[in-house]
């Protein structure tokens, strides 16, 4: 996220906002590699110093458009048992992150965090979306992982596979690395 926190509302929120839409728009038009600060600021309507003062570089703005973009827009979706739900979250969540622009904004999330907290930042919205998902189960009466041990288990080398070895990586990976770690908390 950006070095500065913005206020709910006001000028501030305005600000992030049109910079972010910006952004958006002029990655999809010129291409992310060719969008500049000055192209950013006249786009967003406002000075590049004004974006140098709240992101410091590109890479940061770049990075906190990023992490924007990776937080889930809805809850998972309840298909009625703990295996169907978390089966379909996984697919998704495969789908979403290995896609050439998944993998744009995971790039540019990590290369504009020298501190980690937008990788923190991903990785919170990954574990909210799983909490949601072993939440229902509980309330249906399901026996659940908890939240970490689906993070290293499903979450984690989904990552790995996407960032690192993307070649054959699909959806039956995503579906048996989500019924291994079902299988290992034991019957449901």
């Amino acid at each position: 996220m950006s070095r500065q926190m913005a206020r709910p509302g006001g000028r501030s929120a305005r600000v992030q906002a049109s910079v972010h839409e910006a952004v958006r728009a002029l990655a999809a038009e010129v291409g992310r590699d060719a969008v500049t600060v000055p192209m950013v600021a006249q786009r967003a309507g406002v000075t590049p110093s004004t974006i140098y003062r709240r992101w410091g570089d590109l890479q940061a703005l770049l990075s906190d458009v990023a992490v924007e973009r990776l937080r889930p827009d809805t809850e998972p979706q309840d298909h009625g048992t703990l295996s169907a739900d978390l089966t379909a979250w996984a697919e998704q969540f495969l789908d979403e992150m290995a896609a050439p622009a998944g993998r744009a904004y995971i790039r540019d999330a990590l290369l504009g965090d020298p501190d980690g907290s937008n990788a923190g930042q991903c990785s919170a919205y990954a574990a909210e979306q799983i909490d949601v998902v072993l939440a229902r189960a509980q309330g249906r009466g399901e026996r659940t992982p908890d939240v970490e041990t689906v993070m290293d288990r499903v979450v984690a080398p989904l990552m790995y596979r996407i960032l690192f070895r993307p070649d054959g990586i699909d959806a039956a990976y995503a579906r048996r690395l989500t019924r291994e770690t079902l299988a290992a908390a034991g019957p449901c």
